[in-house]
């Protein structure tokens, strides 16, 4: 030991004291020194024995630590209590500039309170001050309403100074020449027996091909790949024999849900789905005429292989094999009997995802573009339905 701690403690013995290399050094001075002098002893005994200073330390020791401990407790809890106070006011601030919670907001809604009279005439030939007759704002009521009359007035305002043009459809022929290969899958008329759109196609792969080894969809979407999984399985048991050919039934949908997002066309499918004679893609979405067949799986990865028409009518296989027994009828009944099941289509993008035809068919962004969605469709079914699903921007 070089050092004592006499001079902080008082607590080591004189020899101790004297052997100190601090205490005995030529700055020492004996009368400076209360141990030296005598003076100041304060000897510490436990059980009528003097304790040794190592043990004095470590009881010092874990008095210290404790308060430390106590005090890193009570910092951590400050902490978290002012973290959460500036998450709370985040959260309090991001409601009140988005306006999502009408009860935080501190200025004045730009809708007004209260109910409007039923009366069809104002919303067409009234003005708007002959509105005021007719809206008073009820206090009481705290539900809004929107100013349906001045948007309605301004909407046509709007509408009186733009010019509307039909658009010419362009002509089959131009249609054949920009997509040969998806004319030459699916033809001009269908099987007349089936409310569905739907032909026999000939198969001529062996029974040691799988039919849908080259599918992007079973590719590249995990998660479908047990549906495709149980086609293979089902798949040479729905094949049409006829002088020594094998025919498969293709089918298109019969009809489309298309919309803008949010707007319900996953309520609507669920719905649908509950009809006995309605069926539906094996996938909900498969966002084919939009996007999967320009090769577009995710627009930021940019562009992929095309998706082939056939990959597409893969999907409607599973519904295609319950038109077939119907149309070929059971064991026992009669053949040739007519089926009422139709297939549905639910990708929104098809209405309004335009991002992938600036690259494709000479479209451009100056003026409108000469091929859309909406002709390939009608090109191949005339008939076909839309469902259109729509909601006000402002609540969706």
């Amino acid at each position: 030991m070089r050092y004592c701690i006499n001079c902080c403690i008082h607590l080591l013995p004189n020899d101790l004291h004297r052997q100190c290399f601090r205490c005995r050094g030529p700055d020492h001075n004996n009368q400076k020194c209360p141990v030296c002098r005598g003076e100041n002893k304060i000897p510490l005994y436990t059980d009528s024995k003097q304790m040794k200073w190592l043990a004095v330390l470590e009881v010092r020791t874990d008095h210290c630590e404790s308060w430390n401990g106590l005090f890193c407790l009570r910092k951590g809890k400050l902490c978290s209590l002012m973290f959460g106070l500036i998450i709370m006011t985040l959260v309090m601030v991001s409601y009140m500039l988005t306006g999502a919670k009408h009860g935080l907001l501190l200025i004045p809604s730009p809708f007004h309170y209260g109910a409007f009279a039923s009366n069809p005439s104002l919303m067409d030939n009234e003005s708007l001050s002959d509105m005021k007759d007719y809206y008073q704002p009820s206090k009481m009521n705290i539900s809004y309403v929107k100013d349906y009359p001045s948007i309605k007035l301004i909407i046509d305002t709007i509408t009186s100074k733009i010019e509307f043009i039909t658009r010419q459809r362009p002509d089959l022929e131009e249609l054949r020449k920009q997509e040969p290969h998806m004319f030459s899958v699916i033809p001009n008329k269908f099987l007349p027996n089936s409310k569905n759109p739907c032909w026999y196609e000939e198969y001529r792969g062996n029974t040691t091909t799988d039919p849908y080894a080259t599918n992007s969809y079973a590719l590249y979407s995990k998660r479908f790949r047990i549906i495709f999984d149980y086609l293979r399985k089902v798949f040479w048991n729905h094949l049409y024999h006829y002088k020594d050919k094998h025919y498969r039934l293709r089918c298109l949908p019969r009809f489309y849900i298309i919309g803008q997002p949010k707007c319900g066309t996953t309520d609507l499918y669920d719905r649908l789905r509950l009809h006995p004679d309605v069926r539906f893609s094996a996938i909900k979405e498969p966002h084919w005429w939009t996007r999967k067949r320009f090769g577009i799986i995710r627009l930021r990865d940019g562009f992929h292989d095309r998706y082939p028409v056939e990959d597409y009518l893969d999907l409607f296989d599973l519904a295609a094999h319950q038109i077939q027994s119907v149309l070929q009828g059971d064991a026992g009944q009669e053949r040739g009997r007519r089926s009422n099941i139709i297939i549905g289509e639910a990708s929104a993008s098809t209405m309004w995802d335009n991002n992938a035809w600036v690259f494709f068919y000479d479209n451009s962004t100056e003026g409108e573009p000469p091929f859309l969605i909406q002709d390939f469709i009608h090109a191949f079914q005339p008939n076909a339905k839309l469902i259109i699903m729509l909601r006000d921007p402002v609540e969706r």
